[in-house]
């Protein structure tokens, strides 16, 4: 007998191939039967999908959700979204491993690195582990709503070791060969790989960069190693200067496992780095090494206060901000002439990489404190500073500290150009990913990426047909990262899947919620045309959102 029968539905397998109206069959967790089910084969339960369209579960490669996961076991909101499968760890920023007396640090590190509400880590992380076994252990004990695979992070083994001098000085040979051994650990435990970041807009505690920032080269190879000894894993680097891809290009010929770069978005001040990048990758395929690259399908669009000003963050000049000893020295650095002449002169500078480079006119006054200033809601500062006869930047500075540092800015940072966006998308070697869905909750939500190229990118722009996005979703993750039996709608594939409105699908607007532990706030999206999302055979999802249930039937993948 079957569980449950989706009849009269377009099946989109994943594989890319045209879709095929029929029915599927679920037993238990499995796919028992695709295409023309028998109507006498007896089932509890039939779904009518006419009009609608049944595809794999979407598999989101790029999340933080390793703290979120430990106090909300749904991972809120992806699952909504349409995603079954949810790969955490990423750029290396995870909490295990992780000493007792390393906590602290490590959650300070997330606030200033991911965005994230000291308070809510705080009050909301379930510390009952230590070993990075021993975190996957808590999770299966907690229960999860989607699948979670994770991957063991370079931040979080160098903290482990180097204790505070991780985000200082390099490591020594010994502490090096201490990393191998809890990279090693790590994957045996069942890692889906391991992951790093030498990006320039990474930074921690007190401004410090991440501690993944000052491995030398030697120190990766030497992890990465790990993953071809144990002919297991993938490779995922946010990549900054230090990491060009013919270095990256060596660590998968001498693994022989699949090297993920991210993050792969189009910067309008140097336009053909991003295509350069990708360039390489591909001469990088045709020499038979597995590399590819990790594109968003979302403009990278930030809201911040001038307490957390994310884009300015990675400045070497907005370092004394992140390092001031109380309120009052943050706010008389905001009003010095000479500390504002030096955000002032890098942005002048040229830079690699950099979120934010001076474009006034793509910030915008989002939201203000006082009334009196409401008609600078929407209004770019660039604008607004014209206006007023001022630099922008004193604009902005002068507007937010007459409010107390409570006025709310927009930022477009990159991806702001859908053209060179669509050729990111269709590159024969990217993958689509870069949620960051579990971070930077108070800056934006992208959580819905999924449905957003489907809805946005392949029903309004065209820039490739349906059967193709729902590939770069499921099948291709799926087969990049060696996720086993998901991704596909097959028989004996495990039924995780999403039903959904071809004509409907994408998400709305965000919205502020207050649901963090202490209260604290966070940005969410709402799914459109999303009709059912089931892991492992049981329905999360339906068209009124998620379905309450007792028993969770995520799992934590630990063989690929």
């Amino acid at each position: 007998m079957s569980d449950f029968i989706i009849d009269n539905v377009d099946i989109y397998d994943g594989s890319g191939g045209k879709p095929v109206m029929g029915s599927v069959a679920v037993s238990g967790d499995r796919i028992t039967a695709v295409g023309q089910v028998s109507s006498t084969i007896p089932v509890e339960t039939r779904i009518d999908g006419k009009g609608l369209a049944l595809a794999p579960g979407i598999i989101d490669s790029h999340t933080h959700f390793d703290a979120q996961v430990t106090w909300d076991p749904m991972v809120t909101p992806s699952p909504e979204h349409g995603v079954t499968t949810a790969l955490i760890g990423n750029c290396g920023f995870t909490i295990a491993p992780c000493r007792p007396a390393d906590r602290e640090l490590t959650m300070q590190n997330l606030v200033r690195v991911e965005g994230m509400s000291l308070e809510a880590l705080r009050a909301g992380i379930n510390w009952e582990f230590e070993s990075f076994d021993d975190y996957l252990a808590l999770i299966e004990r907690q229960g999860v709503g989607p699948n979670i695979a994770a991957f063991v992070g370079h931040s979080s083994v160098r903290t482990y070791v180097m204790g505070s001098d991780a985000p200082l000085r390099s490591a020594t040979v010994a502490e090096v060969e201490s990393m191998r051994r809890l990279v090693a650990a790590a994957m045996d435990a069942g890692a889906v790989g391991f992951a790093t970041s030498t990006s320039p807009a990474h930074n921690g505690a007190d401004g410090n960069p991440m501690p993944s920032r000052l491995a030398e080269h030697s120190e990766l190879q030497a992890l990465v190693g790990v993953l071809g000894d144990k002919e297991r894993g993938a490779f995922m680097l946010t990549k900054g200067g230090p990491t060009p891809v013919p270095f990256l290009e060596t660590l998968a010929a001498d693994t022989g496992r699949p090297v993920v770069v991210a993050a792969l978005l189009h910067n309008s001040t140097d336009p053909d780095a991003v295509f350069n990048d990708l360039e390489a990758i591909t001469a990088a395929q045709g020499r038979g090494h597995a590399m590819w690259g990790q594109v968003s399908a979302c403009p990278l669009s930030t809201e911040f206060t001038l307490l957390a000003p994310y884009p300015f963050e990675a400045l070497t000049a907005w370092k004394p901000a992140m390092q001031a000893a109380s309120p009052k020295q943050f706010r008389d650095l905001l009003s010095d002439a000479s500390f504002r002449d030096a955000i002032r002169n890098e942005l002048k500078q040229p830079a690699a990489v950099r979120l934010f480079n001076g474009e006034w006119g793509k910030l915008q006054v989002l939201e203000v404190a006082q009334t009196k200033h409401r008609h600078y809601e929407g209004q770019s500062v660039a604008s607004l500073a014209k206006a007023a006869r001022v630099d922008p930047l004193d604009f902005m500075f002068d507007l937010a500290m007459s409010e107390e540092l409570e006025t709310t800015f927009l930022s477009v940072l990159l991806n702001s150009d859908e053209s060179a966006v669509a050729r990111l998308l269709t590159h024969e070697y990217s993958t689509v990913a870069l949620s960051d869905a579990g971070a930077h909750l108070t800056f934006f939500c992208d959580a819905g990426f999924g449905l957003h190229l489907m809805g946005h990118w392949v029903r309004d722009r065209q820039i490739m047909p349906l059967t193709e996005a729902i590939r770069r979703l499921t099948s291709h993750p799926a087969e990049i990262f060696g996720i086993r039996d998901r991704g596909r709608i097959e028989v004996g594939a495990f039924a995780d899947l999403l039903l959904f409105d071809p004509e409907t699908v994408g998400r709305s607007p965000s919205r502020r919620v207050w649901d963090l532990p202490a209260e604290q706030r966070r940005l969410t999206t709402d799914p459109l045309g999303v009709h059912g999302v089931w892991v492992n055979g049981t329905r999360i999802v339906n068209a009124d959102g998620v379905v309450p249930i007792d028993d969770l039937p995520g799992r934590v993948l630990r063989e690929f």
